[in-house]
């Protein structure tokens, strides 16, 4: 999708695969209560999207709200890890059935898929649940998707199912994704702020996009919150996947929204290769790197990192590890699959090519990250 309306999310000829986030506070009551009417309406939205000729996946929170109200669980199901994970486990089923249920009523064969954040930061296993979407699609099915919040560690999640909406976008193919919010959109300022304004198209991330959003979750059911929108459309701008912040409060709310035009559309500014696609969207880096000004500008100009820009090395990673590579300012430039442990990297940092195998013990490698195995942020 490369134009710059809302409208196109509808279009099949400009969004032939669509990805839908819905947020816990859409599903359900804040007594537990599954909002049935809702999810009934977003149903047919859904259907009628098929019969235009876009496949759909669709990314569904609500699994430990709703698992905590059948337990008894106070604070949602989120006082504690142990019982975030009993409170998926429960409401899970209720989740993948109501959507069964109402997706059979509109004709439509519901699929579920639950992810954690390895499944989709290991290079085989985002391969293999890249493959298992593509089929259902082809099949015409819906897969819903959520994070496998049962064994998911605080350690080791996504944190919020709106990163997982833009890395499943990056794995099924798609071409847009909606996140469905309580809010219109991106707001200049705070929304609650009299003189905000919406902001209705934002063409890549920057500080002064980032200054404009708020953490955290107005509802307090779920766990992301503008700040993670961002991240999202970051992650799937980069495989050049268009992202929509709509307000889903309403009934129909995809309908509601392109008919008045409103919600904020950030329009992709690149397409990465399928590789690179994926090592931009991981989230969880082992470690950092931090470069000097004359390095920075070099990756920028698209060189591999060497050794000799480095000025400073955190974290405990291997060979082959994630690590994410900063400025001297603390901006993130860049991510990549390093080709030292942490000890070689601090061993080196900052040295020639020349000073390397007597530090190392070894002839040095042609680079700490290759620009093969790097992307830019």
């Amino acid at each position: 999708m490369t134009g710059a309306a809302l409208s196109q999310i509808a279009d099949p000829a400009a969004c032939p695969r669509l990805v839908i986030k819905v947020g816990s506070a859409l599903l359900v009551e804040r007594g537990g209560a599954l909002r049935r009417e809702w999810l009934q309406a977003l149903a047919g939205e859904i259907s009628e999207a098929r019969r235009r000729g876009q496949q759909v996946v669709v990314v569904s929170s609500g699994a430990i709200a709703l698992g905590a109200a059948r337990l008894g669980l106070s604070g949602g199901g989120r006082t504690s890890l142990a019982d975030a994970q009993a409170a998926a486990a429960v409401g899970q089923i209720a989740l993948a059935g109501a959507w069964d249920e109402l997706l059979g009523a509109e004709g439509l064969v519901a699929a579920q898929l639950l992810l954690t954040l390895e499944d989709l930061e290991d290079r085989r296993r985002y391969l293999n649940a890249s493959s298992t979407l593509a089929r259902l699609l082809d099949q015409g099915a819906i897969p819903v998707v959520n994070e496998n919040d049962s064994v998911a560690t605080a350690e080791i999640r996504f944190g919020d199912n709106d990163r997982l909406a833009a890395r499943v976008a990056q794995a099924a193919g798609a071409d847009a994704v909606a996140l469905l919010s309580d809010v219109d959109g991106l707001f200049d300022r705070d929304p609650k702020d009299p003189e905000a304004r919406l902001v209705r198209e934002v063409r890549g991330v920057d500080e002064a996009v980032r200054a404009m959003a708020t953490g955290g979750s107005g509802s307090g059911m779920g766990s992301g919150g503008m700040v993670s929108k961002l991240e999202a459309a970051e992650i799937a701008g980069r495989a050049g996947i268009a992202l929509a912040i709509l307000n889903g409060t309403h009934a129909r709310p995809l309908a509601r929204a392109l008919a008045e035009d409103k919600g904020t559309l950030f329009v992709p500014q690149r397409r990465d290769g399928g590789r690179k696609v994926w090592l931009g969207g991981r989230i969880a880096p082992a470690g950092v790197l931090t470069v000097d000004a004359g390095c920075a500008a070099a990756l920028g100009a698209g060189s591999s990192l060497l050794a000799a820009g480095v000025v400073g090395v955190d974290g405990d990673f291997a060979r082959g590890d994630l690590v994410t590579i900063h400025s001297a300012k603390g901006d993130r430039l860049a991510q990549g699959l390093v080709e030292y442990t942490a000890a070689e990297c601090r061993a080196i940092a900052g040295r020639k090519a020349s000073d390397q195998a007597a530090l190392l013990g070894y002839a040095p490698r042609a680079a700490v990250i290759h620009r093969d195995h790097m992307v830019l942020l």
